[in-house]
């Protein structure tokens, strides 16, 4: 059996997105048609990444299929779309590992959404771009924007219908670029919670007007509270641009925000399956969702041991954090402890150096997205 993944490409006037609803046709209702029809394989089927909502589009989504055929990889781009409709294109295919799942790596998802702002609609945009009629100030709205930048909690703009439970996202790009009449705001992050770029383009519509002070998004992020943000701006101007794996994990990573600052060392993943996590500070209310997003991600990506230092005090030995236990250990005992962090003994004495391990996960991290826009 071989996997084979691909780039696909979608105007999602006429579907009512991605995943499978018995109320219209999906995207991948169609795609899985046209494998059928093409490898006369019955139970073909796609998993796709990212599950768009009804009436968004796609330049780059990203699904694989299994499959017995002997065409090559990189031929499927051009015998599967001559099985599909002109709204629906593979860019790219290619043959990827067994075990090569797309919502199961370390990736860069970027989202455009485009805003027609004129004082009359455009029939040719009325498919692609919000038509948002009054005068929006993009200066404003860019600065606005800015202030998503980093990790944080968007609760607050997250759909009420949601099921994730960690709704902390990482934002590695967010600009608002005005061409004409056209206002583009360009979003990349690591994961999206559902309906979340269209909820932060409502907001800066609201702020681009005038109705909302340009200052009220760290308000916005800090409540945690759907009512607070603006409202869900319309499906039409949404495209999900890109989905780049991200390089091989090396060297650190230091996250630091209001409520919590943390450091992973990624530097002994490869060649000691050892993770390093350093828990500076952290909200009471956000340790528990901290500890385990960071101690899951290291583990998915190859950690057999985490080392944790906890300069917080709040974890304890034996102490259990979903499947994973904690015990405490001397750093002496822990190679390559001084290099990660020489300083382990904290003014207040409260760092301790702790262990876990997990021999039941391996391979990548695995967002918890439950659909996205």
């Amino acid at each position: 059996m071989r996997r084979i993944l691909l780039t696909v490409s979608y105007d999602g006037t006429n579907y009512v997105g991605w995943q499978y609803q018995p109320n219209g046709i999906s995207i991948e209702e169609v795609l899985n048609g046209a494998l059928r029809k093409l490898l006369k394989e019955p139970s073909a089927y796609v998993i796709g990444c990212s599950r768009t909502d009804s009436g968004v589009h796609a330049d780059g989504n990203l699904c694989v299929f299994d499959t017995e055929s002997r065409i090559p990889g990189e031929k499927f781009k051009f015998a599967l779309n001559e099985f599909l409709p002109k709204d629906i294109v593979i860019q790219d295919s290619c043959e990827v590992a067994a075990d090569f799942h797309p919502r199961k790596r370390n990736s860069i998802k970027t989202y455009e959404y485009r805003i027609l702002n004129r004082k009359i609609p455009l029939p040719k945009e009325r498919d692609y771009a919000y038509y948002f009629y009054y005068p929006l100030d993009e200066r404003k709205m860019q600065r606005a924007a800015s202030v998503l930048l980093g990790e944080h909690d968007f609760r607050s703009f997250c759909s009420i219908r949601t099921s994730v439970e960690d709704t902390v996202r990482r934002i590695t790009r967010a600009d608002v670029v005005r061409d004409g009449e056209l206002i583009t705001f360009t979003i990349s992050g690591n994961g999206f919670l559902y309906n979340m770029v269209r909820i932060i383009v409502g907001t800066l519509v609201k702020i681009g007007n005038g109705i909302f002070p340009e200052d009220c998004m760290e308000e916005i992020l800090e409540a945690r509270d759907r009512a607070k943000a603006g409202p869900r701006a319309p499906a039409m101007g949404l495209t999900l641009k890109s989905i780049i794996e991200e390089p091989e994990l090396t060297g650190q990573l230091a996250e630091e925000n209001r409520h919590w600052a943390y450091m992973m060392d990624y530097q002994r993943l490869k060649t000691e399956n050892r993770g390093f996590l350093e828990i500076r500070r952290c909200d009471e209310r956000d340790f528990p969702a901290l500890l385990l997003r960071n101690t899951k991600f290291l583990s998915r990506n190859g950690a057999k041991e985490i080392v944790l230092l906890d300069r917080t005090g709040r974890v304890f030995n034996g102490m259990e954090s979903a499947y994973f236990t904690w015990r405490s250990i001397d750093p002496e005992e822990i190679p390559g402890a001084a290099e990660f962090s020489p300083s382990f003994i904290s003014a207040d004495g409260m760092a301790a150096w702790f262990v876990t391990g997990d021999p039941r996960l391996s391979g990548a991290a695995e967002p918890d997205d439950e659909g996205e826009d």
